[in-house]
C-alpha cells in the first residue's frame, strides 16, 4: 500500500507539471467560429412557424413576444434569477459532511510516561497508534449565524428575482414599441413602392430629355440647367425617401425573428385613432403609474434588499453559536472503542471584528438612504414621464391629423396637375414635382401614425399595463395572436384595473426560456407539442 502511494504521488506532481508548462492560449479557429454560428442561426429559428401570408400587427406583436432573440435573452436572466433564488433556500440547511480518510507513517508513534514531579521515566517506550488506518465519519453542523445569513441572503434572492421580472417587463415594453414602429415603416414602404418608382422613372426620363435639350443647343442654357436643378432635387428627395422606408423590412423581420430572405408583407390596419384615454382623468393616471410602472416597483424592491443587508450587517456583531453531531470510525487496531459518537456546541466571536462593527452598521444605512432617495426620485421621474407621454401621444394625434389632411390635399393636387399634364396644360416638371409633394406627404403621414403608436406605447408602459399573457413561450402562435388582438382591443377601451390586491400571492413559477442554441454537435431538439392553455389575458404587473 505504501508503494502505491508513493507511485500515486510521483504521477501526479508529474502531470501537474506537465499541465502547468503545456499551458498556452489556444484561439478559436475559422472552422470552429463557422460551425458555432451555423449552430446558432439553426437554433434561432429552429420553433419558429413560418409566415403564411400578410402580416397583422397583433400577429407581429406575437412573434416578437415569442421568437424575438432579446426577449429570449430577458426570460433567461429571469429564469436565472428564480434558480439562484431556489438555490439560496438550501443554504439555509445544516451541512451534512461525510468524510472518509488513509493515513500511513513509516514508523511507530511512540510515547514515554514520565512522572510529573521527577521527571522520571516510568515503564518503556508504548505503542499509541498503527502505522496506517482508515477512519471515515458522517458530521451534522448547524450554526445560528450562518442560518441568519443564509435567510436574508435567500430573501434578497428572491426580491432579484422580482427585480428581473420588472426588467422583463420594461423590455417587454420597448419591444412592442419598436415593433409598433417598424410595422408602420412597413406598411408606409409598401404603400408608397409603386409611387415611388413611377414617379422615380418619371424623374429620370425627364432629365434625360432636358440634358438632351441642353446638349442640342436649341434653347437658352440657363433654362434647361434650372430644369435639371429642380428634376435633380425631386429625384434626392425621392431616393431618401426610398433610403428611409428601405430598412424597414429588415428591422421588421429582426425584430420578430422572421427567415432572412423571406419578404414580409403587411396588412394594413384601420388608421382610426383612440383618444379614450386623454379623457381619463390625470390623478387616476398617476394613482396607476405609481404602483404598476415597472420601473418603480423595482426601485422598490432595490430599497427592500439594502434593509435586509443592514439586517445581515447587525448579525454580523453577534456571536456564532454553532452545534455539531459526528459518527465516527478508525480501524486503528490500538483503539479499543473503533467507532463513537461525538456531540459539540460551539461559541465564537471575531473580537477585532467589532471594530469595523459601526463602520459596516454605518455603510448599511447609508445603502438604505441611497435606495430611499433613488426610489423617490424615481417616483418624480414616473410622474413626469407620464405627463410627457400622456402630451406627446396628445401632439402625435394632432400631427397625424393634420399630415393626413395635407396628404389628402396632395393627393388631389397631383391628380389634377397629372391630368392637365395629359391636357398639355401642365409641365412634366410640375407633375413630377407635385407627385414628390404628395409622397412626402404620405411619408410624413405614416410617420406621425408611427409616432402615435410609439407615443401609445410608452404610455403604456409609463402605466405599467402591458399585456401579460401567462405561458406565452409556449402556446401556438394563432392562440398567441388572438390573445395580443385581445390585449389590444382592451387597451383602446381604456379600463383602468382595480388598485387592489388578489389575496395571497401566487407561488412564483420559473420562466419557460423556450429554445436555446445547442453545440454544432448536438441534434436538433424536437418540436414541442403546443402547450396547454393557462390563463386568459390580464393587463399590468404580476400580482
Amino acid at each position: 500500500m505504501q508503494t502505491w502511494l508513493k507511485l500515486l504521488s510521483f504521477v501526479s506532481a508529474s502531470l501537474s507539471v506537465a499541465g502547468c508548462s503545456s499551458l498556452k492560449p489556444q484561439p478559436v479557429t475559422l472552422h470552429e467560429v463557422a460551425e458555432i454560428t451555423r449552430a446558432d442561426g439553426q437554433a434561432l429559428q429552429r420553433d419558429v412557424v413560418p409566415l403564411s401570408g400578410p402580416l397583422r400587427l397583433e400577429e407581429a406583436i406575437a412573434r416578437a413576444i415569442k421568437y424575438n432573440a432579446d426577449r429570449r435573452l430577458r426570460r433567461m436572466d429571469e429564469a436565472l434569477a428564480f434558480d439562484g433564488m431556489d438555490a439560496a433556500r438550501y443554504d439555509m440547511l445544516p451541512r451534512l459532511v461525510a468524510n472518509a480518510g488513509y493515513r500511513h507513517r513509516n514508523n511507530d508513534l511512540l510515547t514515554l510516561s514520565k512522572d510529573l514531579e521527577t521527571g522520571d521515566v516510568i515503564g518503556g517506550e508504548t505503542i499509541s497508534s498503527s502505522r496506517e488506518a482508515t477512519s471515515t465519519d458522517l458530521t451534522l453542523s448547524w450554526s445560528l449565524l450562518d442560518f441568519g445569513q443564509s435567510y436574508y441572503a435567500a430573501r434578497q434572492s428572491a426580491d432579484r428575482f422580482l427585480i428581473a421580472t420588472e426588467r422583463s417587463r420594461r423590455a417587454t415594453h420597448l419591444l412592442v414599441q419598436d415593433v409598433r414602429t417598424a410595422f408602420w415603416r412597413v406598411a408606409a414602404a409598401q404603400k408608397l413602392a409603386a409611387e415611388l418608382k413611377q414617379a422615380t422613372q418619371l424623374g429620370e426620363d425627364a432629365l434625360s430629355d432636358a440634358r438632351k435639350i441642353e446638349s442640342e443647343g436649341l434653347r437658352s442654357p440657363l433654362e434647361p440647367l434650372r430644369y435639371q436643378r429642380q428634376l435633380l432635387e425631386n429625384l434626392r428627395l425621392l431616393e431618401l425617401v426610398d433610403q428611409e422606408l428601405s430598412v424597414a423590412r429588415i428591422e421588421l423581420a429582426q425584430l420578430i425573428n422572421a427567415p432572412r430572405g423571406v419578404p414580409l408583407t403587411v396588412v394594413e390596419p384601420d388608421a382610426a385613432l383612440n383618444t379614450t384615454w386623454l379623457q381619463v382623468p390625470v390623478e387616476q393616471l398617476e394613482e396607476q403609474a405609481l404602483v404598476r410602472n415597472a420601473e418603480l416597483r423595482e426601485s422598490v424592491y432595490n430599497a427592500r434588499i439594502a434593509r435586509l443587508e443592514t439586517r445581515r450587517a447587525m448579525l454580523r456583531m453577534f456571536p456564532g453559536l454553532s452545534f455539531n453531531y459526528a459518527v465516527r470510525h478508525s480501524d486503528d487496531r490500538y483503539l479499543i472503542n473503533q467507532s463513537w459518537n461525538e456531540t459539540g456546541v460551539q461559541l465564537s466571536l471575531n473580537l477585532l471584528g467589532l471594530l469595523s462593527a459601526p463602520v459596516q452598521q454605518r455603510m448599511a444605512e447609508a445603502g438604505v438612504q441611497l435606495a430611499d432617495h433613488k426610489r423617490m426620485s424615481m417616483q418624480m421621474a414616473v410622474l413626469s414621464q407620464l405627463h410627457v407621454a400622456r402630451l406627446q401621444y396628445a401632439n402625435a394625434i394632432r400631427q397625424y391629423e393634420r399630415a393626413d389632411s395635407i396628404a389628402q390635399v396632395d393627393a388631389r393636387i397631383a391628380r389634377h396637375v397629372a391630368n392637365q399634364e395629359a391636357a398639355a396644360r401642365q409641365s412634366q416638371l410640375e407633375r413630377i414635382a407635385q407627385q414628390t409633394a404628395a409622397i412626402l406627404s404620405q411619408l410624413r403621414r405614416y410617420q406621425t401614425l408611427s409616432n402615435v403608436q410609439a407615443a401609445a406605447s410608452k404610455l403604456q408602459a409609463t402605466l405599467g399595463l402591458e399585456p401579460v399573457i401567462e405561458g406565452a413561450d409556449s402556446l401556438p402562435i394563432d392562440e398567441l395572436t388572438r390573445r395580443v388582438a385581445t390585449a389590444l382591443q382592451a387597451w383602446d377601451a381604456a379600463s383602468l384595473p382595480e388598485l387592489k390586491d388578489s389575496g395571497e400571492p401566487p407561488s412564483p413559477k420559473r420562466p419557460d426560456i423556450g429554445t436555446t442554441p445547442a453545440p454544432a454537435s448536438q441534434a436538433q431538439a424536437p418540436t414541442p407539442e403546443p402547450g396547454t392553455r393557462s390563463a386568459g389575458v390580464r393587463v399590468g404587473p404580476p400580482t
